[in-house]
């Protein structure tokens, strides 16, 4: 038997990146992009990378080009983690798994390192091939956790578990990460929202803009940890801006969100460095009459847009600046 399972990019729209610090979000999953597993029974296991990650190049220039576009971290490492985690979640809740191999392999249309969470992505489809392959069940509040593990324990990612929910629930979910909930339950409250309004989402990004995300939000977490008020209050503050968002995302009022989602970066933009390059990203949708953040970690953006004359306008200029602009598929 061949099992085949996919899990898509993300983009955060409101409270991100206070995830990691009992905050709230709203996400969206993007089926435009996708990471895709094959899993089948073979007599050794086995994990087949795909083409960027293999360690054969014709010349010196094409391996750094390769490492701008894609970075030095390969899938093999996701899926190495995810098969660990998995294995001891079963251990660990005493779910007997029968002894019999597998060859994995992936293949993902998610750009790497611009914040739509490619990394997650593929843990995620990686635990649901092994969930079908050894018939097991993780409960899906429980799966975005199991996930986070894999990269925060096993690959000393910095991460915090929005980017694995929304990958779990799909949809568009605004999640809750309550810190006495997690400490309880080892999970936060999260909520299917649905509305027309997500119809006039856009999202662009430039390839050569990414960052490994970890990198990125290190000296946040660092300088949270030391109780750094100015960090602690702004996370605060975009944390309650996902709360504020959920009415008028539902009453479809593209107004308030827009401020929301404009205030949501300016907020980040206080307690972190953002590249010239992000920056005018971020300008140039405002510019054009649409609301901007980011995504996730840098190297893409994501706003609401009012008519389709702005949406051209925005397609017309992002180019300018070589940015790729798609209405997301969410259902």
């Amino acid at each position: 038997m061949i099992i085949e399972e996919r899990a898509y990019a993300r983009a955060g729209l409101l409270g991100n990146p206070s995830d990691g610090y009992y905050g709230k979000t709203i996400s969206i999953i993007v089926k435009n992009f996708g990471a895709h597993i094959t899993l089948y029974q073979s007599p050794e296991l086995r994990i087949e990378s795909q083409e960027q990650d293999r360690n054969e190049f014709p010349n010196i220039h094409s391996l750094i080009e390769r490492i701008k576009v894609h970075g030095y971290y390969g899938g093999d490492r996701l899926i190495k983690a995810a098969i660990k985690t998995f294995t001891e979640y079963c251990r660990s809740n005493d779910i007997r798994i029968e002894n019999r191999n597998f060859t994995v392999r992936y293949h993902s249309t998610i750009p790497r390192q611009v914040g739509l969470a490619g990394s997650s992505a593929i843990i995620t489809a990686t635990m649901r091939a092994l969930m079908k392959f050894y018939k097991v069940t993780i409960p899906l509040e429980m799966l975005p956790t199991v996930v986070l593990q894999a990269e925060t324990r096993e690959l000393g990612i910095t991460a915090g578990l929005q980017d694995r929910v929304v990958q779990a629930y799909e949809g568009c979910v605004y999640m809750d990460f309550d810190k006495k909930l997690l400490a309880e339950k080892n999970h936060g409250r999260y909520e299917r929202l649905s509305t027309p309004i997500l119809d006039n989402l856009y999202i662009a990004y430039k390839v050569e803009l990414g960052k490994v995300s970890g990198t990125v939000l290190n000296d946040i977490r660092s300088r949270y940890d030391r109780g750094e008020r100015e960090v602690i209050d702004t996370l605060q503050e975009i944390a309650s801006l996902a709360e504020k968002g959920k009415a008028p995302l539902l009453a479809g009022d593209i107004s308030a969100l827009n401020e929301l989602i404009n205030r949501n970066f300016d907020l980040r933009r206080k307690i972190m460095k953002i590249s010239e390059s992000n920056l005018a990203m971020i300008d140039t949708a405002r510019s054009c009459g649409a609301s901007s953040s980011f995504t996730g970690s840098g190297g893409s953006i994501i706003g609401f847009y009012n008519g389709n004359e702005t949406l051209t306008k925005l397609i017309i200029e992002m180019k300018r600046l070589n940015a790729r602009v798609i209405k997301p598929f969410i259902f």
